[in-house]
């Protein structure tokens, strides 16, 4: 088991001072959602106020877009961004002169530095790239105390509180991160933050690359309290708790960085017998929403601003699901993010959650692909998780837009897309070749890879978001099935 064993250098002041700022951030945002919808109202619009200001004054590119946008004008006037638009002038976006593009691309191809702040300050992550370029994205300390501060007071209105102090004080309050973490990713380098800042807690990393027996075996050693992946992630878990294999009682689940269905959710917190904990975040803003008992996700609306729209950006009304999203995240002022597009459909409750939080409640579309379930040489089946495949992918030949498809129990197919991959043979044998490697490892060797000439679909038509992973088969289909 490939569990992290990264350095965990702990600088005393610099962790005494971001705690602080956690306690003062987590008490006002407490204090104000206590005060009901007008109180976050209020909250936002002064939050909004100040970003709008600090943006025009210290970021090049939107002094530049925004000059003929008066300083009092309502945010629906101010023009809407694109991470390509932004990626294309990244020195002038930022609002600290320190922070370039090419310092940034160079501390992000070290992998040593997963975790570390850059310029001994920032948090840097990278995002994946299928809807387009992939995005380099910076936080400052504020933001993170204020992502931090929003999880904290979200245990707390979902009254899970008990559930976490059973977890820490009953169970040993082990957490375990399953994710991606080869690479400058959100969800690995903010595990590693939290690391590195609370050296005293009990904290262990797993790869989704490892075969599934030996994530097992590694968890059942390890016996989290708390346990934290993606949602088809913790649907393999939950099987393998079901069929005996995977042995470990924890007291949170934690779901992120995939679209949750309440059927999966329902299906994992049974098998678990404990609640998950489901959050929507993104890479541009690591805490956009969280799941209620009733299903709707509420908006972190005193620090994100979220305006579904159609096609043509305009406003989508409640109940009607949009063609978008723009976020406005007003808690990270080093990278400013005003009226960007999100690229997620989501769909805002037109009254009240019967949960009883003042936070605005909606429904996201994100991209659902499948896990795929493969007929190994001894006839049994290996279930593979689709972000295992597309990291895969992703990592040896650093290709964001494609395609892999299963066509029988035991084929994969690749789509490549031709404008990002001008060399297709190139790419087409890097890719190949770690795809069989990865698949070895699974026990796998006999399933072959092919290269499909097609395109890669444009979307799904639900959430207007790439396909990566999909099974297209009768024959996959029964063994997924089984």
């Amino acid at each position: 088991m490939r569990a992290s064993t990264r350095n965990r250098s702990w600088d005393p002041i610099q962790s005494s001072a971001a705690w602080w700022s956690w306690v003062a951030r987590m008490s006002e945002t407490w204090w104000t959602r206590s005060g009901g919808a007008a109180a976050v109202a209020a909250a936002r619009a002064e939050h909004l106020a100040a970003l709008l200001k600090f943006a025009r004054a210290h970021s090049a590119h939107y002094r530049d877009r925004w000059c003929d946008v008066p300083a009092d004008a309502p945010l629906e006037a101010f023009p809407v961004v694109t991470k390509s638009e932004l990626m294309a002038d990244f020195d002038r976006w930022m609002t600290e002169a320190s922070l370039t593009r090419a310092g940034v691309e160079a501390f992000l191809a070290d992998r040593a530095h997963i975790g570390e702040r850059f310029l001994g300050r920032y948090a840097v992550w990278k995002s994946s790239g299928t809807s387009g370029e992939p995005g380099i994205f910076v936080q400052d300390a504020a933001a993170l105390s204020t992502y931090d501060a929003m999880i904290a007071v979200q245990l707390g209105a979902a009254r899970l509180g008990a559930r976490y102090a059973s977890g820490v004080f009953g169970r040993g309050g082990k957490a375990a991160l399953v994710a991606a973490r080869d690479d400058h990713y959100a969800s690995i380098v903010s595990w590693e933050r939290q690391t590195r800042a609370s050296p005293w807690l009990s904290n262990k990393s797993f790869s989704v690359l490892d075969p599934l027996p030996q994530l097992v075996k590694g968890l059942n050693a390890y016996q989290p309290a708390f346990v934290a992946s993606y949602p088809t992630m913790l649907m393999l878990l939950a099987e393998e708790r079901a069929m005996g294999r995977l042995d470990i009682e924890p007291a949170l689940l934690w779901s992120g960085g995939e679209c949750m269905t309440s059927g999966t959710r329902a299906d994992v917190e049974n098998a678990f017998e404990c609640p998950v904990v489901n959050e929507y975040g993104a890479s541009e803003a690591l805490s956009i929403a969280y799941g209620c008992s009733e299903g709707w996700l509420h908006v972190n609306a005193d620090w994100i601003v979220l305006e579904p729209v159609d096609r043509d950006h305009r406003p989508t009304p409640p109940g009607k699901t949009s063609h978008t999203v723009l976020l406005t995240n007003l808690a990270n002022r080093v990278q400013p993010l005003v009226r960007y597009d999100l690229g997620d459909s989501v769909t805002a409750k037109p009254k009240p959650c019967a949960c009883g939080s003042p936070l605005p409640a909606i429904q996201v579309e994100g991209r659902r692909d499948d896990i795929v379930s493969m007929r190994a040489t001894d006839g049994g089946t290996v279930r593979l998780l689709p972000l295992a495949l597309t990291t895969v992918v992703e990592e040896a030949a650093g290709l964001h837009r494609f395609q892999i498809l299963q066509t029988a129990a035991d084929r994969l197919s690749l789509r490549l897309d031709p404008e990002e991959a001008r060399d297709r043979d190139a790419a087409w044998s890097v890719a190949s070749k770690a795809l069989r490697t990865y698949l070895a490892r699974q026990s796998l060797g006999n399933v072959a890879v092919t290269l499909e000439r097609d395109l890669p679909a444009c979307a799904d038509p639900r959430s207007g978001k790439l396909r990566q992973v999909c099974v297209v088969c009768a024959e996959a289909r029964a063994v997924l099935a089984t």
